[in-house]
């Protein structure tokens, strides 16, 4: 096979496996920065091999039993034989193991490596972002950018935090029923973040985020199902299928970007709504109300469209207002200003952004742009509004979205000819 086909195929296993290789071998030596480092070598082996020797009929256990015995080389070279023994105890499973028989499914372990990275000995600010990095391959750049941190700053947390799980031998296990609630919280923040990655590349352009929007949903699907109790647990799936049920509507035939409130709630999907619906009918009956079932109900307000032919925007402000003191986040306090302004007027919204203007993170943070231009246009501060368009496009990624801005931009302009 060529050099680009086995690289290619190398970076399909990657972006369906890797988080499920980590996990197995993470699992079993109780070091994530090991297991890292050993699947990086089985990957940089992979790119040598598999050109001359051809892509495996089971990629994910060819570099699985390369992973095993790089992890199993670096312990012998780390220490004196003697001194090493208790680390390759741990590798015993993985030196015998038959996982490597194509016949045989690798044990997904990604959830038990979630919870070990919400235990409570790990920073509870890097709990998410460490899922994020090991459990789904994100950089720390990307990662910092989901959580307004500096790339530097994300990168030195997360070293520490892998560290820590090491020295403090953290078991890879799910915890018992009165630890759960505290960890919980952080594991659905990972699998949030990564559906929310996913969401931002529409087109799935992008091989990195190309299933990450599914995948975020199958692991909310797993956790709910193991803990159909967690009101959390099915707000958060509940959430993310309202999300996904829209996504064909994101983009109109030519490729444009077309935001919610122009979207034809006919081009929905009716069936992904319904299961939200349902799942968000379960959790407010176990009576206790949580962040991701006030934002699936938001989205809730939001499909009443489909029958009313208009949003509720009453409840969708009232919504807001209640997770605004909940999580006090500058995301949420953005939301809120726009639902305001659809509730009660631009100058209620424009009121509610200005008080949030003096934070820092949202200096740099496009969401905040846009909406400050929107409002500003419909108050009639055309000058404002120019200003704050060209920041929102400046920071935009997207290249449908920054059209979109653009032609906002334009009208104003020809308004104001």
């Amino acid at each position: 096979m060529s050099v680009q086909g086995s690289a290619a195929a190398a970076e399909a296993a990657a972006r369906r496996s890797y988080g499920k290789l980590v996990a197995f071998v993470a699992a079993r030596t109780r070091d994530l920065a090991a297991a890292e480092d050993a699947l990086a070598a089985a990957f940089e082996s992979a790119l040598r091999d598999w050109p001359a020797h051809g892509v495996p009929a089971n990629p994910e256990a060819w570099l699985l039993t390369a992973a095993r015995r790089q992890a199993i080389d670096a312990a012998r070279r780390r220490r004196t034989a003697d001194a090493a023994a208790p680390d390759l105890l741990l590798f015993g499973e993985l030196a015998t193991g038959d996982d490597d028989d194509p016949r045989r499914a690798i044990p997904d372990d990604r959830l038990l490596l979630m919870f070990a990275c919400a235990h409570p000995a790990i920073e509870h600010g890097v709990r998410a972002p460490l899922m994020l990095q090991t459990v789904l391959g994100f950089d720390a750049a990307t990662i910092a950018s989901a959580f307004l941190v500096a790339p530097s700053t994300m990168g030195q947390r997360l070293v520490r935090a892998k560290a820590k799980i090491k020295r403090a031998g953290i078991p890879f296990r799910l915890p018992d029923h009165e630890d759960l609630a505290e960890r919980l919280g952080s594991v659905l923040e990972a699998i949030y973040a990564a559906f929310a990655e996913g969401w931002s590349d529409p087109a799935g352009t992008e091989a990195r985020r190309r299933n990450l929007a599914e995948e975020g949903i199958w692991l909310g699907q797993l956790v709910a199902t193991l803990l159909p109790d967690e009101p959390e647990a099915l707000g958060l799936l509940a959430l993310m299928l309202h999300a996904q049920a829209r996504r064909g509507a994101r983009r109109d035939a030519a490729g444009a970007y077309v935001p919610l409130a122009e979207q034809d709630p006919a081009q929905w999907d009716g069936a992904l709504i319904d299961q939200a619906e349902a799942l968000l009918r379960r959790a407010s009956r176990l009576g206790a109300i949580g962040r991701y079932q006030l934002e699936a109900a938001v989205q809730s307000a939001h499909v009443v469209r489909r029958r009313t032919g208009r949003a509720d925007s009453a409840a969708i402000a009232q919504l807001y207002d209640a997770l605004l003191m909940l999580t006090g986040s500058p995301v949420v306090a953005i939301n809120r200003a726009v639902a305001i302004a659809e509730a009660r007027g631009a100058a209620e919204g424009l009121a509610a952004l200005d008080a949030i203007a003096p934070d820092a993170r949202l200096a740099d943070y496009q969401p905040y742009w846009a909406a400050r231009a929107g409002l500003l246009a419909r108050h009639g501060d055309r000058d404002a509004a120019d200003a704050a368009y060209r920041r929102a496009i400046g920071l935009e990624a997207d290249p449908a979205v920054r059209r979109f801005l653009q032609q906002r931009r334009d009208a104003l302009a020809v308004r104001a000819g």
